[in-house]
C-alpha cells in the first residue's frame, strides 16, 4: 500500500535513479550465453539519458539526435531477470513489447524510435525496416530464434535434447549407414549372371582354367612347375582358342625368355638381375593387322610354398577366358589386344621389365590393364591409373559393368605406406605407357599363404572381374583415343565409385576450382555470421575460434590417450589381439576414442561454458567443425591431392543442411524433426566415409600381420580408428552440447572399454586362427643356413649353421615358444658388424623391417648343387679405380651384397643402368633370378680405392636360396616345421651364405 501511495514524481525519480544505475552497470554487452528467451534492443546512450528517456517514450515521433548515434550498442537481456526491472514496469512501455519477428533489428537507430531503447519488431508506434539478424552468436536466441513474451513473465525455455533419445539415434544412424556400406561391398554382381554363351564371358570356364593352373602347385621362378608345366598348359589352351576363333581375328603367340637388369627404389632401393625367365605373349588383332595395341597383363608364377590362386592365377584364368570370348566374336577390333602371361612378377617385377624393354610388340602398346591381387577374391579395386591420361579413367567409367574405383586408394598406395608394388610401375617408368591397375583386396589374411586356393575365390568374383575387364578392353580396342593417346595425355582425374553403382570422374583441375569455390562459400558464410553485427565481430570471432581450438584439442587429447592404450597393450605382449576378431579393435580403441572425445567436451561444457545456452553452443561448434573441414579442403587442394573431394563432401553437404534446417532449429530447438532432417542432410558424406572406411580397413588390417617386427600394429590401427572417430564425430560434437547430460553414454563407453581391456590383457583374444573356413595365420619364415666368412686370402675365418627364423609381425616368436621351447629370446640373432646386411641371407632388402630375428643352431647343410663364386679378373682403371670381374653359378635365386670399405667407393658396375643404387643403411643389394638353362652370371664392379688398403677395398657376400627341388628342405628343417602349431603359415627353405674380401 505504501508503494502505491508514492507520488508520481517520486516514482519517476526512483525509476530515473534505477535507470541511471543500470546505464552504468548494464550498458556492457550481455554475454550471448544468456540469450534464452530474449529480445533485442538498440539503446541510445546520450549524455542526458535519464532526462530524455521519458520524453522519448512519450513522443516516439522525435528522432534520435545524430550526435548520439555513435554511442549505440547492442545487447540482449533475459526478460525473466533484467528486462522486467528495466522497462516492463514502466507504463510508458506498456503494449509496446511485441514479438521479435524475423530477428529484424536495424543496424542503426530508427528515425522514429519509441524511446531510449528501440524494440526490434515491437508493436505500437515503433518504426523501422527489418534487416538480417545481426547477432549470430550473441542474439536471436542462439541462432536467430524469435521470442514472444508473456505478461510479466517469459515463455518456458526450450528443453534440451534428452540423452536417451539423442545417443541411440546417432548410434542407429551410424550402424545403419555401416550396414548399407557393408551390403554394397558384399554385393559382387548388380544382377545374377545369366548362362554365358560362347561369345560372353563365362566364370565357369574361367574357373576351369584356374583350377588347372593351381593344380600344378607352387610355381616358383626357375622351377619346372613354372617354366615348363604352367607354360605348357597356357600354350595348350591358347592353341585351342586359336583353333576355334573366327576369321575376323588373327592370333599370334610368342614365348619370350629375356635377360636384363634394372634398379628400383622399392624397399629402400636395390638392383635386380634376371636371366632366361619366361613370358607367354599372345596378340589378338584384326585380320589385316593393327598399328596400335592395348596390353592386358597377369602373372602365372607364385611365391614359394603357395598355390597362388588369387595372386595371380585367377587373373590369368580371366585373361584366357577374355581371349576366348573376343576370338569368337564376329566383330573386328580396331586395335590389337596383347595378352601378356608373365612368368616372373613375384621376383619383383622382372618379367614385365623384360617384355616392355625388349619385346618387339611392346612398341605398339598405347595403354595397359594390369590384373593383380592383395587379397583373395571379392571385388577388384581400381587403385592406380595414369600417370595422367584421364581418358583411361573415362574408359573405365563408361565401360565397366560393376565399377569399384578410388583415387584415395591410388594416393595411399603410391605414398608407399603399403609395402607392395605391381607391374604398373614397370610399364609406367620403363615403358612410358599409361594404364589401369586392378587388384582383389578382400581377405588379405591368406594372401601369399598355403590357403590361397581356388576354392576360396567365389564364382561371382570371377564373373564381375571378367565382365569389367572384357568391357574395358573392348572399349579401348575400338577407341579412336587409343591411337592418339599422347594427345589426351595431360591432366589428372578425380574418380570414385558410389556404392559400386557408378563412378564419378572429372578432371583434377575442375576439382580444384570446385574445391576453392566451396571453401570460399563456406568462409563467406562463416564471416557473415562473425561480422554481424560489426560491433560484436571481435566477440563472435573469439567464440568461434574458441570452439575451433576446443575441437582440435579434443582430437589431440583423444589421439594421445588412445595411442597410450595401444602402447600399453603392445608393451604387455598383447599386440594384434584384434587380428582374428576385428570387433575387439572397435570395442577397445573405438570406445576409448569416443569416450575421450565426449569427456573433453563435457568438461568444457561444465566448466568453461557454465550456464551457457545449449542452442548457442551447438551452433558455434557446428561452425567450428565446418571451419576445420574448410581449412583442410584448402590445404589438401593446395597440395594437389585428388582425395580433397572427400573434404568437399564434408563442407558442401553440412553447409546446405545447416541452411535448410536453420529455421527449424532456431524456432523449436533440437526436435525429432530437426534431428531427422539433420541426419538426412549428412547422409552423403557419412555414408561415403563409412563406405571408404571399409575399404581402408579391409586393406590395412591384414597388412599388419606382415608389416615386420618394428612397427607396433596396435598403434597403427588405433591411429586409423581415432582418425575415423574424429571424422565421424565432427558434425555430431554439437549434439554433446544439446543434450542435458552424457552420463549414460560415457558410462556405457567406459564400461565397454574397461571390460575389453581386461579381456585383452588376460589373453582371451588369441591373435591367430586355423579355422578351415576363415584362417588367419601367423607368418613365419625359416631358412636353414650355412655361413662361411673368408678373409682377404680366401681362408675361412668363421663358419656356422643354423635355422634362421623371422616372424613377420610385431609379436615375433612369443606365441610359438610354448609350442617349440628351444625357439626363445636366448637365441636372438647377433649382427655381424663387419659384413653387409649383418651377415644374414636376406632374400630381399627388408632388414629395416625385421630387426628382431632368431638363429637356432643346426647341422651344416650340403646342397647337391652348391654355389660357385669366382673372381675372374682384377683390372686397374683410370682415376685410381679398380674393376673386379666375377662369375657366379648357383640356384635360381641368389642375393648379392656389396659393402665398400672405408676410403673406397663403388662408382660403377655392369648392373642396371651402370650407376649403383644403395639400399637403406648404405650397403648395396642385388637380387638375381633365372629360368631354366641359364648361363653363369657374369658381372663387374668398379671401385675407387686409396693407395693403401691392407684390409681390402670391398666385401662381397653371396647367398644362394633353394626354393624348390631336393635341396629345398633339410631333414632338420622338415622336423622343425612339423612342430609348428596349425595357426601358423611357416615357409621354409635352405640357403648358404659366403662372405669374401677383395
Amino acid at each position: 500500500m505504501d508503494q502505491a501511495l508514492l507520488s508520481s514524481s517520486e516514482q519517476q525519480g526512483k525509476r530515473a535513479e534505477d535507470n541511471r544505475q543500470r546505464a552504468e552497470n548494464d550498458a556492457q554487452e550481455v554475454p550471448p550465453e544468456h540469450e534464452l528467451e530474449t529480445f533485442f534492443f538498440t539503446v541510445q546512450v546520450p549524455e542526458h539519458w535519464n532526462r530524455l528517456h521519458r520524453q522519448w517514450a512519450e513522443n516516439d515521433a522525435q528522432e534520435v539526435p545524430p550526435e548520439h548515434e555513435a554511442e549505440t550498442f547492442f545487447f540482449t537481456v533475459q526478460h525473466g531477470q533484467i528486462l522486467r526491472h528495466v522497462l516492463w514496469n514502466d507504463p510508458a512501455w506498456a503494449g509496446r513489447l511485441g514479438p521479435v519477428s524475423g530477428c529484424s533489428l536495424p543496424t542503426r537507430p530508427a528515425p522514429r524510435g519509441p524511446g531510449p531503447g528501440h524494440v526490434s519488431g515491437g508493436r505500437g508506434r515503433a518504426r523501422s525496416d527489418p534487416g538480417p539478424c545481426p547477432c549470430p552468436y550473441g542474439g536471436c536466441a542462439a541462432g536467430g530464434r524469435t521470442a514472444r513474451p508473456k505478461k510479466r513473465g517469459g515463455r518456458r525455455p526450450l528443453l534440451p535434447l534428452p540423452e536417451a533419445r539423442g545417443a541411440p539415434l546417432v548410434l542407429l544412424y551410424l550402424l545403419g549407414l555401416r550396414a548399407l556400406a557393408q551390403v554394397s561391398h558384399r554385393q559382387l554382381l548388380s544382377r545374377p549372371p545369366a548362362t554365358a554363351g560362347p561369345r560372353e564371358f563365362s566364370a565357369s570356364r574361367a574357373r576351369g582354367y584356374l583350377d588347372n593352373i593351381t593344380a600344378i602347385g607352387p610355381r616358383t621362378v626357375g622351377s619346372p612347375e613354372n617354366e615348363v608345366l604352367a607354360v605348357n598348359y597356357l600354350l595348350e589352351q591358347i592353341r585351342e582358342i586359336e583353333r576355334e576363333s573366327t576369321d575376323a581375328h588373327k592370333i599370334s603367340v610368342d614365348i619370350q625368355r629375356p635377360t636384363g637388369s634394372f634398379s628400383i627404389d622399392f624397399l629402400g632401393g636395390f638392383t635386380s638381375y634376371y636371366a632366361n625367365i619366361t613370358n607367354v605373349v599372345v596378340k589378338l588383332e584384326p585380320r589385316n593387322g593393327a598399328e596400335h595395341a592395348v596390353l592386358s597383363n597377369c602373372h602365372f608364377d607364385s611365391v614359394p610354398n603357395t598355390p597362388g590362386a588369387s595372386d595371380d592365377a585367377v587373373s590369368c584364368a580371366v585373361m584366357l577366358e577374355i581371349l576366348n570370348t573376343l576370338s569368337k566374336s564376329s566383330e573386328s577390333l580396331q586395335h590389337a589386344v596383347i595378352f601378356l602371361f608373365n612368368g616372373a612378377e613375384e621376383n619383383i617385377l622382372q618379367a614385365s621389365h623384360g617384355f616392355i624393354t625388349q619385346h618387339e610388340w611392346a612398341k605398339s602398346i598405347r595403354a595397359f590393364i594390369n590384373l593383380e591381387a592383395a587379397g583373395v577374391g571379392g571385388k577388384e579395386l581400381v587403385f592406380q591409373t595414369g600417370p595422367e591420361n584421364p581418358w583411361l579413367v573415362q574408359a573405365y567409367v563408361v565401360a565397366a559393368k560393376h565399377p569399384f574405383a578410388s583415387v584415395v586408394a591410388q594416393e595411399i598406395f603410391q605414398s608407399g605406406i603399403i609395402p607392395a608394388d605391381t607391374d604398373f610401375r614397370i610399364y609406367r617408368d620403363f615403358g612410358n605407357v599409361p594404364g589401369i591397375d586392378l587388384a582383389f583386396i578382400e581377405n588379405g589374411y591368406i594372401y601369399h599363404t598355403e590357403y590361397d586356393t581356388s576354392d576360396r575365390i567365389l564364382t561371382d568374383s570371377i564373373q564381375r572381374a571378367g565382365d569389367n575387364i572384357l568391357a574395358v578392353l573392348k572399349y579401348l580396342a575400338t577407341s579412336e583415343k587409343l591411337a592418339k593417346s599422347f594427345e589426351y595425355r595431360h591432366g589428372n582425374v578425380v574418380f570414385f565409385d558410389i556404392l559400386g553403382l557408378f563412378v564419378l570422374a572429372y578432371p583434377a583441375r575442375v576439382g580444384t576450382i570446385m574445391n576453392y569455390i566451396t571453401v570460399a562459400i563456406a568462409f563467406f558464410y562463416l564471416s557473415k555470421k562473425v561480422l554481424q553485427p560489426k560491433p560484436r565481430a571481435v566477440h563472435n570471432l573469439k567464440k568461434l575460434l574458441t570452439a575451433f581450438s576446443l575441437t582440435l584439442t579434443s582430437w589431440v587429447c583423444t589421439l594421445v590417450a588412445v595411442l597410450m592404450v595401444a602402447v600399453f597393450v603392445s608393451f604387455i605382449g598383447r599386440a594384434l589381439s584384434w587380428y582374428t576378431h576385428f570387433y575387439v579393435s572397435v570395442s577397445l580403441y573405438g570406445t576409448a576414442a569416443a569416450a575421450k572425445l565426449i569427456l573433453v567436451h563435457v568438461l568444457a561444457k561444465k566448466f568453461f561454458y557454465k550456464n551457457v545456452n545449449e542452442q548457442f553452443l551447438a551452433d558455434v561448434f557446428f561452425d567450428a567443425s565446418l571451419m576445420i573441414w574448410s581449412i583442410a579442403l584448402a590445404v589438401i587442394t593446395h597440395m594437389g591431392l585428388c582425395s580433397a573431394f572427400i573434404c568437399t563432401l564434408w563442407v558442401a553437404f553440412p553447409l546446405l543442411t545447416k541452411l535448410m534446417i536453420h529455421k527449424e532449429f532456431s524456432q523449436k530447438g533440437a526436435t525429432i524433426k530437426f534431428i531427422v532432417m539433420y541426419m538426412l542432410g549428412m547422409f552423403v558424406p557419412y555414408l561415403y566415409m563409412l563406405y571408404l572406411s571399409w575399404t581402408v580397413f579391409e586393406m590395412f588390417t591384414p597388412v599388419m600381420g606382415r608389416s615386420g617386427s618394428e612397427i607396433p600394429p596396435d598403434m597403427v590401427l588405433a591411429g586409423f580408428i581415432v582418425i575415423f572417430t574424429m571424422i565421424l564425430s565432427s558434425y555430431f560434437i554439437n549434439f554433446i552440447y544439446l543434450v542435458k547430460s552424457t552420463k549414460t553414454t560415457l558410462v556405457t563407453l567406459t564400461t565397454v572399454f574397461v571390460v575389453t581391456l581386461i579381456l585383452v590383457c588376460s589373453g582371451i583374444f588369441f591373435p591367430y586362427s586355423s579355422d578351415a573356413a576363415n584362417p588367419k595365420p601367423k607368418r613365419v619364415f625359416l631358412q636353414h643356413t650355412s655361413r662361411r666368412f673368408h678373409d682377404l686370402d680366401g681362408n675361412v675365418v668363421k663358419s656356422d649353421s643354423g635355422i634362421w627364423i623371422n616372424g613377420f609381425d610385431y609379436n615375433g616368436i612369443s606365441h610359438i615358444t610354448p609350442h617349440v621351447p628351444e625357439i626363445n629370446d636366448t637365441i636372438r640373432t647377433p649382427c655381424e658388424e663387419q659384413a653387409p646386411f649383418c651377415g644374414l641371407p636376406w632374400i630381399l632388402p627388408v632388414h629395416f623391417m625385421f630387426r628382431k630375428n632368431w638363429y637356432l643352431p643346426a647341422p651344416e647343410i650340403l646342397p647337391r648343387r652348391p654355389i660357385q663364386f669366382k673372381l675372374l679378373s682384377k683390372k686397374l682403371m683410370p682415376w685410381n679405380s679398380v674393376r673386379l670381374s666375377f662369375e657366379v653359378s648357383g640356384p635360381s635365386h641368389m642375393s648379392l651384397y656389396v659393402r665398400p670399405h672405408a676410403g673406397s667407393a663403388l662408382s660403377r658396375w655392369s648392373l642396371g643402368d651402370g650407376m649403383p643404387v644403395a639400399s637403406l643403411g648404405g650397403d648395396y643389394f642385388v637380387f638375381y633370378s633365372r629360368g631354366l638353362h641359364a648361363a653363369p652370371w657374369h658381372f663387374w664392379v668398379e671401385l675407387t680405392a686409396p693407395e693403401k688398403h691392407s684390409d681390402g677395398i670391398v666385401s662381397l657376400a653371396i647367398a644362394a636360396h633353394y626354393f624348390f627341388g631336393e635341396d629345398q628342405k633339410s631333414p632338420q628343417l622338415y622336423a622343425l616345421l612339423e612342430r609348428f602349431p596349425s595357426w601358423t603359415f611357416s615357409s621354409g627353405w635352405s640357403c648358404t651364405y659366403d662372405l669374401f674380401v677383395f
